[in-house]
């Protein structure tokens, strides 16, 4: 079988997360630093054995609590001596700068790569609320949000709303599909203890809720929270010895087909993670059908149903279909999908705690979450609209 994008060399050693709640009143450094050292431990390593950082967004980040530190304030913070460092906005979804840590490590320019998200929107948002980030009184607009904004199209709430309504006319989609989604969530979300919403719901609790966008009601929505997640991308043969069993990054998708956009797509009932998997299954010889575990970005349910469609587990239009047969998507199914909750019910911690999952669960960690096939092969999918990434990973 062909060795992949980077010929078995980038394996993941570590993964760490910090706290993770609402209105914490940590600062977002805080938060990260407390998650790189996890993860630094969880590989069996010290900050002096780290040799590269990596995170999105990097810098300058416009929206309050959206980045908890960038990538100076963590080497500053840990006294770091990179050989390799990188932070960065635009890249291949959030876990673009994971990507980068196993090329780096592919290339010889780094050891082993921290590589982090951090939030803390829910504290920094406290006193203004979400809203308060979505559009600024005084201030121009610029892209689409000229054309959306007049309208009252500032979250991207409004824009999801309508490629999911002209997906459900076009495919027979339902608010009862979406629901599915977001009830899986919850039930896994009830045995992880790190997770913020835990309490069961039911389809008519899900059904009843407010509607925010139509289709998109209160729990197709993902939660504002603080925490911060990291792993540790190493070179294969520097993970000689550490306690950890390395598991190998198969494959990445990176790709983007057509203008980075929420709604002018050639067919808008696909979005950029259609591209970014399209690009992952070319650079591997493992398919869909060998996946048996899948974390895959739920910043709103519909994108969750986008990502299965990408991702080849069903026909395009056909993820209705996919989610009508009882429990495939549960921990117990063909498919355990999203297993700490996802951002539906667990939190917001955009991306990369997908990523950390993933990996919990590949080295059968999980606890009571815990998938009970032990996967040996596991995808991430990130991003959602406009940008996309994915990585494959295994325990071979």
């Amino acid at each position: 079988m062909r060795g992949g994008p980077f010929d078995g060399r980038a394996v993941l050693t570590g993964a760490g997360k910090s706290q993770v709640g609402r209105r914490l009143g940590r600062s977002g450094l805080d938060l990260t630093v407390e998650a790189c050292l996890r993860a630094i431990a969880d590989a069996g390593l010290t900050p002096d054995d780290i040799d590269g950082v990596a995170s999105y967004p990097g810098p300058g980040a416009p929206d309050p609590g959206f980045s908890g530190a960038d990538v100076m304030q963590l080497r500053n913070a840990l006294g770091l001596r990179s050989r390799w460092y990188c932070g960065a906005m635009d890249t291949a979804g959030q876990i673009g700068p994971a990507i980068e840590a196993c090329m780096a490590v592919s290339l010889g320019l780094a050891d082993h790569v921290v590589v982090f998200r951090s939030v803390w929107e829910s504290t920094a948002q406290a006193n203004a609320g979400r809203g308060s980030v979505l559009f600024r009184p005084g201030t121009r607009v610029s892209g689409h949000l000229e054309w959306a904004g007049p309208y009252g199209g500032i979250s991207a709430a409004n824009w999801l709303a309508m490629p999911a309504m002209r997906y459900m006319h076009d495919f027979g989609l339902t608010r009862e599909h979406l629901g599915t989604i977001a009830i899986n969530a919850r039930r896994n979300a009830g045995l992880n203890p790190d997770a913020i919403f835990r309490e069961p719901m039911t389809m008519e609790d899900y059904l009843a809720g407010r509607m925010i966008s139509e289709p998109l009601s209160l729990f197709d929505c993902d939660i504002p929270c603080d925490g911060a997640t990291a792993v540790i991308v190493s070179r294969r043969e520097a993970a000689a010895g550490l306690p950890r069993h390395p598991l190998t990054v198969e494959s990445v998708g990176t790709g983007m087909y057509e203008r980075a956009t929420w709604d002018q797509r050639a067919d808008i009932t696909t979005m950029a993670a259609h591209d970014a998997a399209a690009t992952m299954w070319e650079r591997t010889d493992l398919r869909p059908s060998d996946v048996q575990h899948a974390e895959l970005y739920d910043g709103f349910s519909f994108l969750t149903v986008m990502w299965l469609e990408a991702m080849g587990f069903c026909e395009h239009g056909q993820v209705g279909a996919f989610l009508d047969e009882p429990g495939r998507i549960s921990r117990e199914g063909e498919l355990p999908l999203n297993t700490s909750g996802g951002q539906l019910s667990a939190g917001r911690l955009h991306g990369m705690g997908f990523l950390h999952e993933a990996c919990v669960q590949l080295w059968g960690e999980g606890g009571e979450r815990q998938a009970p096939a032990a996967p040996e092969v596991a995808v991430v999918g990130v991003g959602g609209g406009p940008v996309a990434g994915t990585m494959l990973l295994s325990t071979r």
